[in-house]
């Protein structure tokens, strides 16, 4: 079974720009501007950057919840491919059989192999798999003996799981099931009007209508209806309202979803922190979890 012996490439502040990162690391790839290999900083820019985005949540059995993002989360993973021309190569069953032969296929081509899994059926985090939740994330694949399987994901280390434990968090969600993405080097010529594109569609998604959703959940009106939200007394999405019982004003402010202590609002969908550790060495261990309700 293949194992990448000279795959070096741990770290990450999010799943996406942490994946591509290390793939492109491990290739040896410089970006033009700087000569020094492709930081998240300028992944996340490209693919679409940062954003604002406000939303109130409440599912029956749990407190309300808050929830705050922090990048753009509109198709970013495959905007980053494309604006910065990397040939791919995706492969994709619904078969578990298949799913792993297209993953050996990869690694046996000497690359890195970008998959798709579950955080919350994932061993090393720090959450329990729970049926009513989940999450579907890229990590990179370096190694696969058909016993256990050598991960990247976002700590400074790698990690290794068994090949069932790996077999299940894959499987979890349908659309993405053992879906393997490879990529070659940047077609450094698209680098220029792509950085443009990208600043632009940051701009346009703090100042105009989102791409989906309402124009008050995103950018500059985000904030404007968040602000509103806090001194309203009248409108039964206000805080004052929406968040009346103790427990769910405090969960509120506090950032405890329904695991108290573990997930913050100010993570959702984003990077830990709201992007303010981009200048922190490497995390060994689990970082940046994610809450995704089910109904989401």
């Amino acid at each position: 079974m293949p194992i990448l012996n000279n795959y070096k490439s741990f770290g990450g502040r999010h799943w996406e720009t942490g994946s591509v990162h290390n793939v492109l690391n491990f290739q040896g790839a410089l970006a033009p501007h700087t000569g020094k290999p492709y930081s998240e900083e300028f992944l996340l820019g490209i693919s679409g950057g940062i954003t604002f985005g406000y939303f109130t949540f409440h599912y029956s059995g749990l407190e309300p919840q808050l929830a705050l993002l922090t990048r753009n989360t509109f198709d970013p993973f495959q905007t980053l491919l494309e604006r910065l021309g990397l040939a791919q190569e995706v492969l994709q069953s619904a078969r578990a059989e298949k799913g792993l032969s297209n993953l050996n296929k990869v690694l046996e081509e000497g690359k890195a192999a970008i998959v798709w899994a579950d955080t919350f059926s994932m061993p090393y985090e720090a959450h329990n798999s729970r049926a009513d939740y989940w999450a579907m994330y890229p990590l990179v694949v370096f190694g696969h003996d058909g016993e256990s399987a050598n991960i990247a994901d976002r700590a400074g280390v790698p990690f290794t799981v068994s090949a069932e434990e790996l077999n299940i968090a894959r499987a979890r969600v349908k659309k993405d099931k053992f879906r393997v993405v490879s990529i070659d080097a940047p077609n450094e010529e698209k680098l220029v009007r792509s950085t443009n594109l990208a600043i632009w569609q940051c701009i346009r998604i703090f100042t105009e209508a989102p791409p989906k959703g309402t124009q008050r959940n995103f950018g500059f009106s985000a904030y404007h209806h968040w602000a509103n939200m806090l001194n309203n007394q009248r409108n039964k999405q206000s805080w004052t309202r929406f968040f009346a019982a103790e427990s769910g004003h405090f969960s509120a402010i506090a950032g405890f979803g329904p695991f108290p202590g573990l997930l913050d609002w100010i993570d959702a969908w984003g990077d830990g922190g709201a992007e303010r550790a981009r200048d922190l060495p490497p995390i060994v261990g689990p970082v940046a979890m994610l809450h995704q309700p089910a109904e989401l």
